[in-house]
């Protein structure tokens, strides 16, 4: 099977072959004829896949057929994917096979200025790459709109629910057109994405090329039952039998994160972390040093993880359990990806063997155990010390706030009243000091000294 074969166009198929894209894969070959068609798809393929193709080739061509242009504040097209990172990887696959078209495509994602999205959005513009959050920005600042919505997709439907995106989904599916073509893509099927494909697509195509959640065949799975003191130093151990591989380390926290590089840093390792908190500059600089080799250990969580797509990536070590069983399939996806093979490591503590057993449910085998190298020292993430927060400099000094005192007449102490056992006298109240005209014994007013 070739893509011709599919019924692309030639200015995509050359796009193809100029990116050495010659056999399609098998995502692509069961969605690309199905959704030029016209149909609605729901795809159910592990990551890795070639989703993103699967998709961005027939959205191309539909809207190189259909012609026109984009009114001012809109596009004809809608990906949404739930992580910036994510979003570039798409932003790059369209641009790429777009390359012989004349459509314009743009991303939308937070982290960056929202005034150069106006002004792009301004122009109106064919193809739109977004997170749902920045995109109900702009929609709220009415520098867009989703009236001229011909084809909406979501991109990684299972990581938007689980991270809280649902509701700003179900917002913007309710402002798209009724008629058009709604494609969803997703590496597993909760209850709530299957409601929400019952209810917003229309006799949909369900295209399924794996078992859901199922990791690839050439990861060499493994996990060491480790004391959490001990995990930072197994990382170092794994990173240096490893040296000069391209290492992702998984943890549950952002500031988890960032103490696992500094850890690896005192041990004289390249790491950076990359999660929610980093600016999108930090992140793309991290990932970029990454791909070329010149950082070869990446620490990340579970929110950046969609959207991390570098190949070559030799080992996935767990640093910590993902309480959700399908997230692990999600982080070792990172390697072995395009057919190569590729090693995972979880470390696994005492409190967290109910969450491997998930896992090896969900996986429906063990995962074989490896031992613990000798002589590693103890030392826990509590032992590291925290980076200092630094403060910004443009920030206005706070001034401290003082204490309230009652206005209110009669609010104080009455006059001469001692005060209370260990109460400081400058702290108490003052009296009411409110002035009193003096009146004479005769009940006249009396004469001030001035006069």
């Amino acid at each position: 099977m070739k893509f011709s074969d599919l019924g692309l166009d030639r200015p995509l198929l050359n796009a193809l072959d100029a990116l050495g894209h010659d056999v399609p894969t098998p995502i692509q070959v069961k969605a690309i004829p199905t959704i030029l068609d016209g149909r609605d798809v729901i795809g159910l393929a592990q990551t890795g896949t070639g989703k993103t193709g699967a998709f961005a080739l027939p959205l191309l061509q539909r809207l190189a057929a259909s012609g026109g242009r984009p009114k001012p504040n809109t596009c004809r097209a809608l990906i949404l994917a739930p992580t910036r990172e994510l979003v570039t990887q798409i932003m790059k696959s369209v641009r790429d096979y777009g390359a012989r078209m004349k459509l314009s495509a743009t991303s939308i994602v937070g982290g960056v200025s929202i005034r150069p999205q106006k002004a792009t959005m301004a122009r109106g513009v064919d193809v739109v790459v977004a997170t749902p959050g920045r995109l109900l920005d702009l929609i709220d600042q009415r520098a867009m709109r989703l009236d001229a919505v011909e084809v909406l997709i979501l991109d990684e439907a299972d990581q938007m629910l689980d991270i809280g995106f649902m509701p700003a989904i179900r917002r913007v599916v309710a402002l798209v057109p009724e008629k058009r073509q709604t494609l969803l893509f997703s590496a597993t099927m909760p209850k709530e994405i299957r409601k929400l494909t019952n209810d917003h697509l229309k006799s949909p195509v369900e295209i399924a090329v794996a078992a859901v959640s199922t990791p690839a065949e050439r990861i060499n799975q493994s996990v060491m039952h480790i004391a959490p003191g001990n995990k930072i130093a197994a990382v170092a151990h794994l990173a240096r039998e490893n040296m000069g591989k391209r290492v992702i380390v998984f943890t549950r926290t952002k500031r988890g994160a960032d103490r696992v590089v500094k850890r690896l840093g005192q041990d004289g390792f390249e790491a950076a972390a990359i999660h929610g908190n980093k600016s999108q500059n930090n992140r793309e600089k991290a990932l970029e040093r990454f791909r070329k080799g010149a950082c070869p250990i990446l620490v990340a969580t579970d929110i950046a993880a969609r959207g991390i797509d570098v190949p070559g990536v030799e080992m996935v070590i767990n640093y910590e359990l993902p309480h959700v069983p399908e997230v692990y399939v999600h982080r070792i996806g990172r390697t072995a990806r395009a057919g190569a093979s590729g090693f995972a490591v979880a470390l696994c503590a005492p409190d967290e063997r109910s969450l491997l057993r998930d896992i090896e449910r969900l996986l429906k085998r063990k995962v074989d155990e490896i031992p613990v190298p000798e002589g590693l020292p103890e030392i826990s993430l509590r032992d590291i010390p925290r980076e200092p927060r630094h403060r910004d400099p443009r920030a206005k000094p706070q001034q401290k706030k003082r204490p309230h005192r009652s206005r209110r007449p009669g609010g104080g102490a009455a006059k001469g009243a001692p005060a209370e056992a260990g109460q400081d006298k400058k702290a108490a109240p003052k009296p009411n000091r409110r002035r009193r005209p003096n009146r004479s014994k005769q009940g006249g007013p009396q004469k001030s000294r001035a006069a």
